[in-house]
């Protein structure tokens, strides 16, 4: 099949590390994928090989041109529309063009953000039809990604489980220029959390030496200035890394501090313990979908009450580091990925929602 999956770019890269790794997935099992973006620059390092099977198509302002000019060539089967991003109207009037003309059975798929939250079940494969501009008359299917066999399921690569076990965590740290003597590695990925300077006065008093894994971009610069070493913890600045080498940060780390969607999911699959900074809302709704999120990984009271000091939902202090209570966290990562492991991946469900469609 042809696929078209359309993305804009907000603020912070998740989007596009979201849809990318759906095109390379696909891409994967034969089918091509035009990957349309209103901002590819960040694919420059998250993606610098490309993917075969995988065309980058820029629909940002000013690219008018290469976006008719796309959109005149043979219509997808299957027009993916990430995170209500409202896809290039050409490339819809095309769509729709196809549609009615040959009848084929052509589907377009609104993917939605993933949650944990009891509504996702009741909207996963909702019909929306379309009553106005060029896609007047065609229907969307809502697809929400989730935690349970109701939902469309979490992205996950097949060979991913037996790469993991693979990997050597020396053998990679050493060809990113790290010396590591076997101190604790902790990964930070995240916004401006207000307990990130909690956090690095408890690493520096640990009795445990720790080496704290930098990623560029916010984390970085929400660092308070200070010494690259203090007290028990030293500081890595890391580059930006492509999508396969961050999983290998994932998977090298003791504690991984992620933020977003893309990297929580991948932080699961890497089976340590995690802290994950979900992305604000306004109205708060976001404390309703972590609390929904530490439901459905059964996380310890301890991993709870981390996850509200670390999100700004309550004051105090995070809990003390040790074995311990990384030990449960971790436990309850393992247990929570053998259950997503036994169901379907999100690209199975898929093209299984868009076979029972047609």
């Amino acid at each position: 099949m042809r696929w078209d999956i359309f993305c804009r770019v907000i603020d912070n890269h998740g989007d596009l590390g979201v849809c990318w790794r759906l095109s390379t997935a696909i891409a994967a099992e034969g089918d091509t994928v035009r990957l349309w973006v209103d901002d590819p620059s960040a694919l420059a390092w998250m993606a610098p090989g490309g993917c075969p099977g995988v065309a980058v198509v820029d629909w940002g302002p000013g690219e008018a041109a290469q976006a008719s000019r796309v959109a005149a060539e043979p219509a997808p089967d299957v027009l993916v529309e990430a995170f209500g991003c409202d896809p290039a109207p050409v490339a819809i009037a095309r769509f729709a063009e196809a549609r009615r003309a040959d009848g084929a059975t052509r589907r377009w798929i609104n993917l939605e953000y993933l949650s944990a939250e009891p509504y996702v079940e009741r909207l996963h494969g909702l019909p929306s039809p379309v009553f106005r501009g060029p896609g007047d008359g065609l229907t969307k299917h809502f697809f929400y990604p989730g935690f349970n066999e109701r939902t469309g399921g979490l992205l996950r690569e097949p060979d991913l489980a037996s790469r993991r076990q693979a990997f050597d965590r020396g053998a990679w740290l050493a060809l990113q220029g790290l010396d590591w003597h076997g101190e604790r590695l902790v990964s930070l990925f995240c916004y401006e959390p207000p307990a990130l300077e909690a956090l690095l006065r408890q690493l520096e008093r640990s009795a445990v030496p720790t080496r704290l894994l930098v990623t560029a971009g916010r984390a970085a610069a929400a660092l308070p200035p200070g010494p690259a070493r203090r007290g028990a913890l030293s500081l890595e600045w890391l580059p930006h890394l492509p999508q396969t080498e961050f999983d290998h940060l994932l998977w090298a780390c003791d504690l991984n501090f992620v933020r977003g969607e893309d990297s929580l999911v991948r932080a699961l699959w890497a089976g340590a313990p995690l802290v994950w900074q979900i992305y604000p809302q306004d109205d708060d709704a976001h404390h309703e979908k972590l609390e929904a999120f530490l439901e459905a990984i059964e996380a310890p009271g301890s991993l709870r009450r981390c996850h509200h000091v670390w999100n700004g939902m309550t004051g105090g202090e995070l809990p003390e580091l040790d074995a311990e209570t990384l030990g449960s966290w971790g436990a309850a990562t393992v247990s929570a990925r053998t259950r997503l492991q036994a169901q379907d991946a999100l690209l199975a469900r898929l093209r299984r929602f868009i076979g029972q469609k047609s």
